[in-house]
């Protein structure tokens, strides 16, 4: 600042013009910016950045949980855990379809995901006697409610471009014998005929779960039961689905499960494999471990020729039931969300 005058005199104009210069580029000198909400890159539903720092080709849902914990927690003040939050509530994560009736979710979804000419990530998961009694237990209760629940769920998608992980686990529980053997032959069929509903959709992508590779430990183990399911009309197979293990020893099994399956793609969610799997007992160590953390953004530039997608299938952020202090299964669970978005490597 220019010294005080001796007596007041009329400024010049361009003593004046320099004043208000050095005035406007004072908030570039001063220290961060005050705290405060702060919108998503690119809008609501507009895409998200990927690892390669371009734009994932995924719906994001403006009005997901955590987007509206973010908003919650901006109006309390909790601006820095917000900041962080956003990690997960600006990016893609797939839609699971309602056990009832899918219809309205998917169809309030697939309108917005056209109107911001993305692709709609979704899940179907309601095969009868789904994940063996183990929570969250579930799925529809024969054959014949099965084939009109995944029957409305193709509708609901209509033309919409989307991407579909059919049935998580359904094929794994088949070959460790989860199923029993009364309902093997049943639920492949099951599978077969939903691949061939969805993909009446022209615009439909099915990929058939399979597990992962700290379940199934030989992946040829998975190429009869799949095919036997339809993959040789999908599009190929999803790995890691609600999983943890790391982005390479994924790769790894699924080209190997790839080469027994006559050279199909695969998709991988990496929505909480930042951190690897916990040690220790498998089922202990799947239901809402600690210190675990998001993996690779979702993303269709994965520099692998056989991997066509890094996705969050399994929401970030929602339990995996009552285990460790967790709310029941598929409930939001913000602080959880929170300390993977703390502990992701990338940051927005």
């Amino acid at each position: 600042m220019p010294p005080v005058a001796a007596r007041p005199r009329r400024p010049r104009p361009a003593a004046v013009l320099g004043l208000l210069l050095l005035l406007a580029a004072a908030p570039a000198c001063s220290g961060a910016p005050e705290p405060g909400p702060r919108a998503p890159a690119g809008g609501p539903g507009a895409g998200s950045p990927t690892a390669a720092g371009g734009e994932a080709p995924f719906w994001v849902d403006p009005n997901s949980e955590a987007a509206r914990q973010v908003t919650a927690w901006e109006a309390t003040g909790r601006y820095a855990d917000a900041q962080v939050l956003r990690r997960i509530a600006d990016r893609p994560v797939a839609l699971w379809g309602r056990p009832g009736d899918p219809g309205p979710g998917i169809r309030r979804a697939r309108t917005a995901a056209k109107a911001s000419g993305r692709t709609l990530v979704l899940a179907a998961h309601h095969i009868p006697h789904r994940d063996c009694g183990q929570l969250p237990a579930g799925g529809a209760a024969d054959a014949r409610a099965y084939r009109g629940w995944i029957g409305a769920f193709a509708d609901a998608v209509g033309d919409a471009r989307a991407l579909v992980v059919l049935e998580p686990h359904a094929v794994a529980h088949v070959v460790d014998g989860c199923v029993r053997a009364e309902h093997r032959a049943e639920r492949l069929r099951l599978l077969s005929e939903a691949v061939d509903r969805l993909k009446k959709n022209r615009n439909t992508k099915v990929y058939l779960d399979a597990g992962d590779p700290g379940w199934i430990r030989d992946p040829a183990d998975l190429a009869g039961p799949l095919r036997e399911a339809g993959l040789d009309r999908a599009d190929g197979f999803a790995l890691n689905v609600s999983g943890f293990q790391p982005d390479a020893a994924v790769r790894a099994y699924g080209a190997e499960l790839s080469r027994a399956v006559g050279g199909r793609h695969f998709v991988v969610d990496t929505g909480r494999n930042g951190a690897g799997p916990l040690p220790g007992d498998r089922e202990r160590a799947s239901c809402n471990p600690p210190g675990r953390a998001l993996g690779t953004p979702p993303t269709d530039r994965t520099g692998d020729p056989l991997v066509d997608a890094y996705l969050w299938v399994k929401r970030p952020g929602e339990s995996d039931g009552t285990c460790r202090g967790g709310p029941a299964a598929g409930t939001w669970w913000p602080e959880q969300a929170l300390g993977l978005a703390r502990r992701a490597q990338d940051t927005p």
